[in-house]
């Protein structure tokens, strides 16, 4: 008598399996990594998106994020995204240089990306990420982050004769045009390096260096700021493909809520600005003739910069992500 109740028990968890698994099979885990410390503000930010993503995705699409610098060198980023050893990346394009050189040209933009996506950046960017990086740029979540000078050693023109200025690929050119004697560490040499004085100065966004406590070490910040730190999402090209049109519409839907929050930056730069002067680093500013000269000249080379290195890309993306004027840069 009992073994009709067990056929029927296993028919019936025969069925729920074949019925749930249409269902199971709609979801997907990608893998999300950070070229950045986990406990710097990108990775919060983002972190607080992911939980949202993964809440509202069950059933449709979910996010595994598998951590910092600590997980991978960030150097080594780009290069996972392309190989598909990670699925998703937050990265800057000057850290993947090595995979795509055309990365380092969107620090230039001073259009905001929701303009970005209407005029046809978005669509611009994707055809040489596509091409020649096998990736998709899904989004970029951080913008109004100008990068600035700090330095130890008071000046009174845009003139680093003689000074030693830690850089990254994002401002070489520019502060060797100000005739700076500029030198590469890794960001956890950089307290170090203004501890001994083997550097007199860095460029970094206005915000980020209470993270590293680099304003124990720092007397003066220059304005006005130049570029625009670039912090984006993006995605191995075959990954993105195999997205399922429910799938894909999901994620497209939380990248534009992403974007939708960057006015947070605009507030942050605020508060690191004030955060700054109250841990006593002085403000250098130049009359404005001069520190329009100094911010323009900043977009000349870096425009010049990426025509020698990618003449057809770069002149396409200038006449998308520049404003028509230096002039009119605020």
């Amino acid at each position: 008598m009992k073994f009709p109740l067990v056929k029927a028990a296993a028919a019936f968890l025969a069925c729920a399996a074949m019925s749930a698994g249409p269902v199971q099979a709609q979801q997907a885990t990608l893998r999300l990594i950070s070229a950045f410390p986990e406990n710097g503000i990108y990775v919060q930010h983002l972190q607080a998106w992911v939980k949202k993503f993964n809440e509202e995705g069950k059933g449709v699409l979910q996010l595994n994020f598998l951590g910092g610098p600590k997980t991978m060198p960030p150097f080594e980023v780009g290069n996972a995204v392309k190989t598909g050893v990670v699925d998703i990346a937050l990265n800057t394009g000057a850290f993947y240089t090595n995979v795509l050189p055309e990365a380092d040209f969107l620090k230039l933009s001073d259009v905001p990306v929701a303009e970005q996506r209407k005029n046809g950046a978005f669509e611009a960017i994707n055809k040489v990420w596509n091409e020649k990086g096998n990736m998709q740029y899904l989004a970029r979540m951080v913008e109004h982050q100008p990068f600035h000078l700090y330095i130890n050693k008071k000046i009174d023109k845009p003139d680093l004769t003689g000074m030693k200025i830690r850089i990254t690929p994002v401002y070489r050119e520019f502060f060797q045009a100000l005739n700076a004697n500029v030198i590469t560490t890794p960001p956890g040499e950089v307290y170090t390096a203004l501890e001994r004085g083997v550097v007199d100065g860095y460029g970094w966004p206005i915000g980020g260096i209470f993270d590293l406590n680099w304003q124990e070490k720092t007397k003066f910040r220059v304005d006005p700021g130049f570029y625009d730190a670039e912090v984006s999402l993006i995605m191995n090209l075959p990954a993105y493909k195999k997205l399922t049109p429910p799938q894909l519409a999901y994620l497209n839907k939380q990248l534009l809520a992403l974007e939708a929050q960057n006015g947070f930056w605009d507030r942050y730069a605020e508060e690191e600005t004030a955060r700054q002067a109250k841990a006593g680093i002085q403000t250098i500013k130049f009359d404005d003739a001069t520190a329009r000269r100094y911010r323009d000249m900043a977009y000349e080379v870096g425009w010049a910069t990426a025509a020698k290195q990618s003449p057809e890309v770069a002149a396409r993306f200038k006449s998308l992500l520049s404003r028509p004027a230096a002039g009119s840069r605020p």
